[in-house]
């Protein structure tokens, strides 16, 4: 991770995403984590392309969903909630090419209460190329979930709680 302006809950939503896993793969760095607002970078390197040379679709879809489910990470508590990403509705509009750095961005736009348990967070996304244009956007909803309940469910099918 490079030199960020981001400190304590924000630092920690961060890092935890940036340091391994898919989005450290992708090169994701988050440069904003407040309350209904997340962004974060990505570079485009000859590992995000498509056989044509331009950004893989799927690139852009895995930076979208990581700026909404870090919005609802740090939306939510996590000693009593844990958050999942549940639905994306994503449109490509125009395609990135290597050597850009495409923008993800996640505005929270509704909280609704779920159905059965907890509430649903649906963020608007977009990510943007380095002209400022809208590569992808649409909506990602993320459902936080009670870890009570979630216990409960999993001991109703007989698995331990991770």
């Amino acid at each position: 991770m490079t030199e960020s302006e981001l400190t304590g809950t924000a630092l920690e939503v961060a890092q935890k995403r940036e340091t391994r896993g898919f989005n450290h793969t992708l090169g994701i760095h988050f440069t904003k984590v407040e309350p209904g607002l997340v962004e974060a970078e990505m570079p485009i390197t000859p590992a995000l392309l498509q056989p044509f040379g331009f950004l893989h679709g799927g690139a852009t879809i895995a930076l979208l969903e990581s700026v909404a489910s870090a919005g609802g990470e740090y939306a939510c508590d996590l000693e009593t909630e844990q958050p999942f990403g549940v639905e994306a509705d994503i449109r490509h509009k125009k395609s990135g090419r290597e050597g850009d750095v495409v923008r993800g961005v996640a505005r929270l736009s509704d909280r609704r209460p779920s159905s059965k348990a907890g509430y649903k967070l649906y963020w608007d996304v977009a990510a943007y190329d380095g002209a400022g244009d809208v590569l992808s956007d649409g909506v990602f909803v993320v459902k936080v979930v009670p870890k009570d309940y979630l216990a409960q469910k999993l001991a109703e099918r007989g698995q331990a709680p991770v």
